[in-house]
C-alpha cells in the first residue's frame, strides 16, 4: 500500500481553479519533489493536504486512511506534518520551547496537573526536554536550546522549523520552498539533513523548491505543476529535460 495517495485532488476559488485534477502516489521512503513556476499551485497543494484549504474535488490517503475534510490538528495527528515558505517559528519562545510545542501528539498532562505541579507534569516535562534535546542535536542546535527562535540565523530557523515539525512523529514531511534565501553553503547542509533525515526518521518526504541544484541533488522523482495542472511527472533527470518544462520555467 503507498503511503499517500491523491486522487484527482482540486480547488477553485471563484471560477479560478488553483489545483485541477492533481493526482500523486508516494511510496514509503520517497524523496519526492513538486515543483512549477511562481503561481502554479504547489503551496496549494500542500495546503490540501494539510487541511488548511478543503478541496472541490477528489480525495486522499495517508496509510489507506482518508483524510479529506479532516482539521489540520487531525491530519497532523495522522502523520503528516509541514514547514513553510515563510518561516513559522515562535519567535519569543526558546529553541528548545519550539521543539517541546511539537511534542503535543505525544506527551501530555492535563491543565489540572501543570497548574498544581503534580508528579506527572515533571515527569512528563523532564522527558519532553530530553527528546527535544535529541532532535537539537541532531540539527546541531543543541548549544542555541536556550536562545529565543527570533535570534537564530536564518539557515538556523530553516533547521528548526523542520526538528519542530519531525517532532509531531509524522510518516510524511511536507517541505514547502526550505532553501529559500539561503546561500549555496546552507543549502548544501540543508541538503544533506533532508537526506539524514529521510533515512534516520524513516519518512517520506515532499519538498516544494525553486532551487532546481537541491531539486536534480535530493529529488528520485518529481511532478510539475503549471497553472493548477500536471505538465510532467517522472524521474527527476527526465522530466527537467523536458522541453514543455523548461518552456515552462524559461518561456518561449
Amino acid at each position: 500500500m503507498a503511503l499517500l495517495e491523491v486522487k484527482n485532488l482540486g480547488i477553485t476559488f471563484g471560477g479560478l481553479h488553483a489545483v485541477d485534477n492533481f493526482n500523486l502516489t508516494l511510496e514509503k521512503g520517497d524523496l519526492y519533489g513538486l515543483i512549477g513556476p511562481n503561481g502554479a499551485g504547489k503551496t496549494t497543494v500542500f495546503n490540501l493536504l494539510t487541511g488548511v484549504y478543503k478541496p472541490t474535488t477528489g480525495t486522499f490517503y495517508l496509510d489507506g486512511h482518508e483524510l479529506k475534510g479532516k482539521k489540520p490538528a487531525e491530519i497532523n495527528k495522522a502523520g503528516i506534518a509541514r514547514t513553510f515558505q515563510n518561516i513559522r517559528l515562535f519567535k519569543n519562545l526558546s529553541v528548545l520551547d519550539n521543539v517541546k510545542v511539537g511534542l503535543h501528539n505525544e506527551m501530555k498532562y492535563s491543565t489540572f496537573e501543570g497548574i498544581f505541579r503534580l508528579p506527572r507534569y515533571f515527569s512528563t516535562e523532564k522527558k519532553m526536554n530530553a527528546r527535544a534535546m535529541e532532535l537539537l542535536d541532531v540539527f546541531d542546535l543543541s548549544e542555541n536550546a536556550d536562545t529565543l527562535a527570533s535570534n537564530l540565523p536564518y539557515g538556523k530557523q530553516r533547521k528548526l522549523e523542520i526538528a519542530r515539525a519531525i517532532a509531531t512523529q509524522p510518516k510524511l514531511l511536507l517541505l514547502d520552498e526550505p532553501a529559500a534565501g539561503m546561500n549555496p553553503n546552507e543549502t548544501k547542509e540543508l541538503m544533506e539533513t533532508i537526506h539524514f533525515v529521510r533515512d534516520n526518521f524513516e519518512l517520506t518526504v515532499l519538498v516544494i523548491e525553486h532551487d532546481m541544484n537541491l531539486v536534480a541533488g535530493i529529488c528520485e522523482q518529481i511532478t510539475v505543476l503549471n497553472f493548477g495542472t500536471e505538465l510532467a511527472k517522472g524521474k527527476t533527470e527526465d522530466v527537467l529535460k523536458n522541453p514543455e518544462v523548461i518552456k515552462a520555467y524559461l518561456g518561449e
